[in-house]
Parts: structure tokens; sequence; C-alpha cells
């Protein structure tokens, strides 16, 4: 079937739970995950509902090859409405409970209302609880986890540390203790309802519609393992952007000061595979297993055994806050998951931080020597903005919350766009990230498009927005289709393979052409739901340095965001999308795409 047909609404206010059909109609024109979440999220909103009431909604989404034979098919995401940015929100994550879910007999939960007290949800085969997790609150995502699992034997869970406790508005959802939704704050709308973990096991088999499906996937497993992109991330992982990005001139460092950082040798995926990694991590029905077990056998880490960092992370707390210990980098990103906060934008937060003292327009006693370099100063300020004590407190919303209070033209350097901090791309260094920033449907976000690659390949020109528009919006529009189904960012696929897989598993009869212009739709979608809360234009904007500040060394050095070519870049995609020049879209496209 590629769905159970099912859906759990649990209204944590009434302690109200009902199992309800799933609306094949709305799923067949929106796929699932991403797609079929932005629709419920838009019907169920109204205008203006803040994300940490009572009246927001929480959705755990899969797709309807999640939990199947397709390679990556682990995967499934959050959607909500976001405490930090106040638009839209799809927040992807990996490991083991997207697959549990569907198991457990449903193809998503959504979660309303708020609890009078600490409480967790427990799934087991349509049995379902709401429990008390009063002894949980406070703890740590680690802690919390272990203590589910070892009372739930054969579960899955997805919880919250501090941070989402404490409505830091960029908390994530830990799941495997090393995969997280990270971005947007989704942790903090699960805390905000006194939602500590949701608990799934289940057993039930998932079908497909045709007898052909799994020999289709075995075909393309094969074929998956033997593409030389994916052995090179199964080796390497995401860190083999290291290297590339500091090689490139786009790798963040000191607040965006720079692409170019003299330390990335000592932080890059090739140093770590010397001398940390001893073993590769997958999530359910992965063969890439991108994720790199790292242990510190000397130094001042000694000891510590993780998972990862990946490259964000290691960008944005490592180069971008001027670290050049990669133990350090480590120890930051299991506090992080620990916590339970978002590592892109504790590390830019941190970074803008650090640039707020050496300016001299911040001043604090918390965290001594707030500067770039300062592992320790680092390390401390992820406490201090998890907990939201002291210094964390005027950052627990973002840098753009932040630069508001404390004036004096920081928010020029405030590096976020809607609200969202960017990852660990410098768009004066690549020009097709810096559109992709601005139009992404929440905020300055890395998955939408990613251009790099091709920019480095000849394949778009560097420096120029020549090809970029049409580039940005149809690689938004097939990973908002990607994303509904839900896979991986990492995986290689042709369109008219999946669409054949997706087929096989639903008995739907989507073309490629289909297939996309469902993404499209659903790109439309979230801009009618961010437009809704006011979001224009105007919004569709990076940060004042980049306009105005040359980059200065390296490959890219001297570049600069034109702003009057990047307006026209801006105008030539609002083209391409058949929207207005206040970025809404035209009454055309809607008929078009059944909106």
């Amino acid at each position: 079937m590629g769905y159970t047909g099912k859906f759990l609404e649990v209204n944590l206010s009434s302690k109200k739970v009902q199992e309800k059909p799933l609306n094949k109609d709305l799923a067949k024109k929106y796929i699932g995950g991403k797609g079929l979440g932005a629709r419920i999220l838009y019907d169920e909103l109204k205008k203006g509902v803040d994300p940490l009431s009572a009246d927001n909604i929480i959705l755990f989404m899969t797709g309807p090859l999640s939990g199947t034979s397709v390679v990556t098919s682990g995967r499934w995401c959050i959607v909500t409405k976001s405490p930090h940015t106040g638009i839209f929100l799809d927040s992807h994550i990996g490991g083991k409970f997207g697959h549990r879910l569907k198991k457990a007999g449903y193809d998503y939960i959504l979660v309303r209302g708020k609890s009078k007290t600490p409480c967790y949800l427990q799934i087991n085969d349509g049995e379902v609880n709401i429990q008390s997790a009063e002894e949980l609150w406070g703890k740590g995502t680690f802690e919390t986890e272990e203590f589910l699992k070892n009372k739930h034997p054969k579960s899955e869970v997805a919880c919250i540390g501090p941070a989402g406790e404490n409505l830091v508005t960029y908390a994530n959802i830990m799941t495997d203790k090393s995969h997280m939704a990270g971005r947007g704050g989704a942790g903090a709308v699960m805390g905000s309802k006194n939602m500590k973990a949701v608990v799934v096991s289940g057993t039930k088999s998932i079908d497909s519609v045709h007898e052909n499906f799994k020999k289709l996937t075995r075909v393309f497993r094969e074929k998956v393992r033997e593409n030389p992109g994916v052995k090179n991330r199964h080796e390497i992982g995401t860190m083999m952007w290291v290297n590339m990005s500091n090689d490139g001139g786009f790798l963040p460092t000191n607040n965006y000061q720079s692409g170019v950082f003299n330390g990335a040798e000592a932080i890059s995926g090739e140093e770590m595979l010397d001398k940390h990694t001893y073993g590769h991590r997958a999530c359910y029905g992965c063969l890439i297993a991108c994720g790199k077990a790292n242990k510190f056998t000397e130094g001042k880490y000694k000891g510590l055994d993780v998972e990862g960092p990946e490259y964000e992370t290691t960008a944005l707390l490592g180069s971008n806050c001027g670290i050049r210990n990669f133990g350090a980098i480590a120890k930051a990103s299991q506090m992080c998951d620990d916590f339970g906060i978002d590592t892109i934008t504790t590390g830019s937060v941190i970074a803008f931080a650090m640039e707020c003292t050496k300016k001299k327009i911040l001043e604090q006693n918390d965290v001594p020597k707030l500067v770039f370099g300062n592992e320790n100063a680092m390390l401390k300020m992820i406490e201090f903005l998890a907990l939201r004590k002291g210094i964390g407190e005027l950052f627990a919303q973002g840098t753009l919350a932040a630069a508001e209070k404390i004036g004096h033209g920081s928010s020029d350097f405030a590096i976020q766009v809607k609200k969202s901090e960017l990852a660990g791309v410098e768009p004066r260094g690549s020009f097709g990230m810096a559109l992709a920033y601005s139009t992404s449907d929440r905020g300055g976000c890395h998955q939408r498009c990613w251009t790099p690659s091709a920019e480095l390949r000849g394949d778009l020109k560097r420096f120029s927005f020549e090809g970029v528009p049409k580039f940005v919006k149809d690689s938004q529009d097939e990973r908002a289709a990607c994303f509904s189904l839900v896979l991986c960012d990492f995986l290689p696929f042709d369109v008219p393979e999946m669409v054949e897989m997706l087929n096989s598993a639903t008995g739907f009869d989507y073309t490629p052409e289909s297939y996309l212009k469902a993404g499209e739709r659903i790109w439309n979608l979230t801009r009618l739901f961010n437009a809704r809360e006011g979001i224009t234009a105007d919004d569709d904007v990076l940060p004042k340095r980049f306009y105005k500040e040359a980059l200065p060394e390296g490959p890219a050095e001297g570049q600069i965001i034109d702003e009057k070519l990047f307006e026209a870049a801006k105008a030539e995609y609002y083209k391409l999308r058949v929207w207005n020049k206040k970025g809404l879209p035209k009454g055309k496209i809607l008929r078009k795409l059944n909106l």
C-alpha cells in the first residue's frame, strides 16, 4: 500500500487519542512527509498562531516509501510552525524512528494542545498511552532515551533535552543519540507542550501494491552501492566538504568574515579519518553509512567517543568560531546533542557573540574571553544557551533577536535569512547559495538546493548568477518531492526510477512530470503559508555584510554580492515561479497546480 491508511491524533490538553483514516486524495496530491505535512499545517493553523502556544500543532511524518526496502527509507520529518522564524518548518531526521512509526501502523502523528504536566507519548502496535515524564524533565537526551528504551524494550525514542524544555527557539529533537531534527526549533514546540518524548514500537508489515516492488528496490540498491559518490560519502561522510569548501574559498570563518580558515586541515575529514574514526554508522535501510564513529585517545578530550561531527557542525562550531581543535568541535557537538540544541544556529550565535565582543559592543561576565579561537568559551556558551542562563538569555532566540537588543549596527553581521542562521557555505564564494538561502521556505537553509557541487564542476559559472534562478527553482521542486517520499539528501537517483518505485509501492500513476509538479505544488503551498504570516520579497534577502564587504582572501578574494545583480536574479526566479514582484504566487500558477 505504501501507506498504513491511518494516522494518530493526540490532544494533550484533553488527553484524548484517536485513530483516524488517512485522506488518500491528499496523500496522492502531496505524497507524504513534507508535502502532506504542509497541507495539514496550512489547513489547521490560522494566521498569527503563536508557535509556542497550545494552538500550534506538531506533526511526526513518514512518507509512502518510509520503512520499505528503498535505500535511505529510514528518514522521517517533523512539520510545525517554527518558533525560531515564525514561518513554515519541516525538519528531517534519520535513525530508525520513522521505520518504527510505520510498523506501529501509522503514517503520521498529529499532536495538539498542551499537557498540564510533563508527559511522553508511548505507542506499541496501536496501543497508545500518555505517560508521566516528570522524572525525566531536566534530563539530557542521552539519559532520556536510555531510560525509555530500557522501560519499553524494542522501541525507538524521539525526545528533547533541557534546551527544548527551556523554550530555546532553536532546540532540536533527538533520536538514536546522534540523529536530530535540528533546524527551526521543533524541540521548543515539544517543550511548550510539556512533551518530553515519543516512544514507538511496532511489528506490523509494510506492504506494497505490486509484487515487483522488491525487485525494483534490489536493482536500485545495487546501483547505489556501485555509485562512486556513495563510496566516497561512505568513506569520509559529509566531512569531505571541510577541505573542499576551504579550497573553494567558501568555508565560513570568524562569523563569515572570510571564506578561508588557516586551521582547516586540522579539523578536516581527512584528519578525522586518519586519527579518530573507527567505524561507520547508518540509519535504517541505508548502505551509504555516512555517519562516522570517532574516538579520542589522547590530549584534552581523551576518552571522548562520539558519532560525528558532521560538516555543517564542524563549519559552524569550528571555523566560524575560529576553533582549530577537532576534539573541541566533537565535544561541542556532543554537548549540543545532549542538551538538544541545533549545532548550526548554536555555532552561528556563538560566532556572532564573539564578533560583538571583539567590536566591544557586547559586555558580559558569564563567559570569560569570548573571542574567536577560544574553545573553552565556546563550550561554556553552549551550556549558557541551552539553559538560558546569564548571557544565554540574550541569545535564546537567535542572532537577529539578539542584534535587535545589542544595536550598534550588529544586525548587518547577524548571519541569517528570515531569522534562520545560514549553513556552512559562504555565499560570496557560492553565488548559487546566495539565491538558495534567500528563497528557502524555512529561512537560510542548505537542504532545499545545494549549488557548490555544480559550481565547482563548472555546471554553473562561479561568481555569477547566470543560470542560477532556474537551477535553484528546479532543485527546490525536486527536493520538495523527495522530502515528501521521505528520502535522504545523499541518495543518488534519477526521477524516472524513483517514480517507478513510488507507483509500485502505492498503485499511483505518477509520471516524472507529475511527480516534479507535485514538488512545485508543495513549494508554492509553503510560500502561501509563509505569505500568510507576512513574508514578502523584502524578506528574500541576505545580511548586509554580503552586499557591503568583499571577501579578504583565498580563491574568492574580492568577491561580493552585487545587490543589483542579486535582485535581478531574484526577479528572474520569481518569473520562473510565476510569482509577482512581491514574491506571491499568481493565480495562474495556483490554478495550474490545483492550489
